[in-house]
């Protein structure tokens, strides 16, 4: 097994197991992005080998307050796969995830394949809708603190997805309102125009980045435009709300 291969069965099994791991990058200095995306994919690739499908992609780091927060300065793209939803009104366990943290988000769903550079006007056309959304985070390094080759390798800290009611995407989604809500106090306000300025372009550069990765958007697929605030973490006996201004509303409850 190459060195490759080890670090996507370093991180599957941290993923499985809900246990922390060392970074990468300390150790392997020489490790790169593209390499980061190599071991992403053989990670995923074990899971799919498992039984789970692949159901779209989500963007990452598309929020100057998520830039902030993880202290990296790039976007990033990651896999979803339908082990890693979560009903919407439900309560997801928080005993399967090691650290994990919420954050607020929309969600596209594809009507039409997108791959490769695209304008803006083309990926809002190849959708079917959008809805409120949020994502569970949860890196699988210690102490949540990686560089951007670590988190792209661990699928861009993605864990979990919450979807709300879908919606006509011919709305005006540049600059909604967001609230963050747990246990009904409000812990994060924002605006979908900080992801990337707008939504939309969050697609745009998700069309690209999966293609130079030799794949492509699918219809069917849902894709996670980014997070909107900085993500709070999650305890048990939390409820946590997002309400996103004309799009409505989406809720979980965490237990132990």
């Amino acid at each position: 097994m190459d060195r490759l291969a080890k670090y996507a069965e370093m991180l599957d099994s941290a993923q499985r197991k809900a246990t922390a791991t060392p970074q990468i990058t300390p150790v392997d200095t020489a490790f790169t992005v593209e390499e980061a995306y190599q071991v992403q994919k053989l990670s995923v690739d074990r899971r799919l080998s498992r039984g789970e499908r692949r159901i779209g992609v989500k963007m990452g780091l598309t929020s100057r307050a998520k830039m902030l927060q993880v202290g990296v300065d790039e976007v990033a793209w990651g896999r979803l796969t339908d082990a890693m939803l979560v009903e919407e009104g439900s309560a997801l366990s928080r005993a399967r995830y090691v650290h994990p943290r919420v954050e607020p988000e929309v969600a596209f769903l594809m009507k039409a394949p997108l791959v490769g550079k695209v304008t803006a006007a083309a990926a809002l056309a190849a959708v079917e809708a959008i809805a409120p959304a949020m994502e569970i985070i949860d890196s699988r390094y210690e102490n949540f603190k990686f560089a951007l080759e670590d988190v792209i390798a661990d699928n861009t800290s993605s864990s979990g997805l919450v979807i709300g009611s879908w919606h006509d995407p011919r709305i005006d989604f540049s600059n909604l309102g967001v609230i963050l809500e747990i246990d009904g106090e409000v812990v994060q306000v924002g605006s979908t125009a900080a992801i990337l300025g707008h939504p939309i372009r969050s697609l745009v550069a998700a069309a690209r980045l999966v293609a130079e990765a030799g794949e492509q958007i699918n219809a069917g697929d849902i894709v996670m435009a980014g997070g909107i605030t900085a993500a709070p973490n999650l305890a048990p006996g939390q409820t946590v709300r997002t309400t996103v201004q004309n799009l409505g509303a989406v809720m979980f409850q965490v237990e132990a």
